[in-house]
């Protein structure tokens, strides 16, 4: 299969910059990285392709090769030809390395660099109630662990790892074109040195198996949904003697029944009377602690929002408390008691009688604007009397 040209893999012009070809790479290795997409050979094919091409255009006498003679200009004479596989940024870094014998790392270019493992991920699932005073949760997750049967080589009981033939041990490949020489990790051991003729059954050569483990978490307070809490060193184990990688708890807060969130604000929603806006009242407010009393003063208007201090959700940094805003609804009664009709018509007329200025504005301007002949009649008519 031709290969594609690196410019257009990058999606780059053929002089774009060095910071250009690193924003175009960084950008791809985020959408196509196996991480993202488990599963999937296309995208992880586009992830390799893409490393590929940055790893030759970000070096100058690689892509000053490539720019005069393509991908020939890149072929070595032996070993994989020049071709890596990138499993993720580290192995893009380790590739630099090779160029340079080792230098970038001190490694000296022999033998597979330790990695840190890869990150875990659960999920954990907290109240309002305890979002906002933190708790100790017992969550359980999958990771990989030394295998027990062969405790880690991979290899069958009763046989060891072999040294590798294509390398003879050391781990790297020289190739050689011309005046040119590339180091490059083993492509049969991977870095390693050794390879496994007779696997373990248990984990097929791997080393590891998968395992399910319990552990106990402390949620600070006044965490929010998709915080992520990390439990350091609980992750996969890493490669080459590198260390583990960590557990991260994602949290997620469920429903109030009555209370909702907004960063450190709590809002709730009460339903009053007519009556109790107008006259005032005390009732029972939902809270984090219980219903607590609260005091609707006379004339609280529909939409009114009474704030009350400290009773909000707590700063995951410890940087205060917010505020609980109880937002006031009026109901309007669909069926009335004949007492109550009466009493209501009372007061509509006691209203008619007496309209409040703002009242008797909005109807003044209601006619005006509804009624425009009859206003122009009656200012006609008063010119008329003036004169």
């Amino acid at each position: 299969m031709d290969q594609r040209c690196y410019y257009e893999v990058l999606g780059i012009e053929r002089r774009a910059t060095s910071g250009q070809i690193t924003e175009a790479y960084r950008r791809l290795a985020i959408q196509f990285h196996p991480d993202k997409n488990q599963g999937d050979e296309e995208a992880s094919n586009k992830f390799k392709e893409a490393a590929r091409a940055f790893e030759v255009l970000s070096d100058d006498s690689l892509r000053g090769r490539y720019d005069r003679f393509g991908h020939a200009g890149l072929q070595g004479g032996g070993g994989s030809g020049g071709q890596h596989e990138f499993n993720d940024i580290s192995d893009i870094f380790e590739a630099f390395g090779d160029l340079f014998g080792g230098g970038m790392f001190g490694g000296g270019g022999r033998g597979a660099r330790a990695q840190k493992g890869r990150d875990v991920f659960c999920e954990v699932s907290l109240t309002l109630l305890e979002a906002s005073r933190g708790e100790s949760k017992t969550i359980h997750f999958r990771r990989h662990e030394e295998c027990g049967t062969c405790h880690g080589s991979g290899a069958k009981a009763g046989t060891s790892p072999q040294t590798c033939d294509y390398c003879a041990g050391q781990g790297q490949v020289l190739q050689s074109s011309g005046i040119f020489r590339l180091q490059t990790t083993c492509p049969a051991c991977r870095g390693a040195g050794k390879t496994i003729r007779d696997k373990c059954s248990d984990c097929r050569g791997h080393g590891l198996t998968e395992v399910a483990v319990e552990r106990k978490v402390t949620i600070p307070p006044g965490v929010d949904n998709d915080v992520r809490v990390r439990l350091g060193g609980e992750g996969e184990p890493g490669a080459s003697g590198g260390p583990p990688g960590d557990c991260y708890c994602v949290i997620e807060i469920l429903e109030h029944p009555f209370l909702t969130r907004d960063g450190h604000e709590l809002h709730c929603e009460v339903p009053l009377t007519f009556s109790q806006c107008a006259l005032g009242t005390t009732l029972d407010a939902p809270t984090l602690d219980g219903a607590k009393p609260l005091q609707i003063p006379k004339g609280t208007q529909p939409g009114d929002i009474i704030r009350v201090r400290g009773l909000g959700m707590p700063d995951v940094r410890g940087r205060g408390v917010g505020d609980l805003h109880v937002h006031i609804h009026v109901e309007v009664p669909k069926k009335l008691s004949t007492r109550a009709e009466e009493l209501f018509r009372e007061l509509a007329e006691e209203e008619q009688a007496e309209v409040s200025p703002k009242r008797s504005s909005f109807l003044t301007r209601l006619a005006e604007y509804f009624n425009p002949e009859q206003n122009a009649a009656t200012a006609e008519s008063h010119t008329t009397d003036d004169t």
